[in-house]
């Protein structure tokens, strides 16, 4: 389980830190929010790339999700990882 941060660099790509509460104490505060998704997918289902519609927080509940990024590399993320989307170019 782990907390991520996904942002585009000052070179315009996406890149993704590993963070936690402890250097990000921020994260652990209420956010307001007006709406929440869950969503599901069949094992399997590839989604093209896209820039998030909205800073968001993703977080997986089960299975695992693949993210490939500009540099060519690829970051899997399983049960219990949130993602804080920031990059939304």
């Amino acid at each position: 389980m782990g907390i991520y941060r996904m942002y585009t660099g000052d070179d315009g790509q996406t890149h993704i830190e590993e963070t936690s509460l402890a250097t990000h104490p921020e994260l652990a505060e209420a956010v307001k929010t007006t709406t929440i998704t869950f969503r599901e997918n069949e094992p399997g289902r590839f989604i093209d790339w896209h820039p998030a519609p909205r800073r968001q927080y993703v977080i997986c509940l089960s299975g695992q999700i693949e993210i490939g990024l500009g540099d060519g590399s690829t970051h899997l993320f399983g049960p219990g990882d949130a993602r804080l989307v920031e990059d939304t170019t």
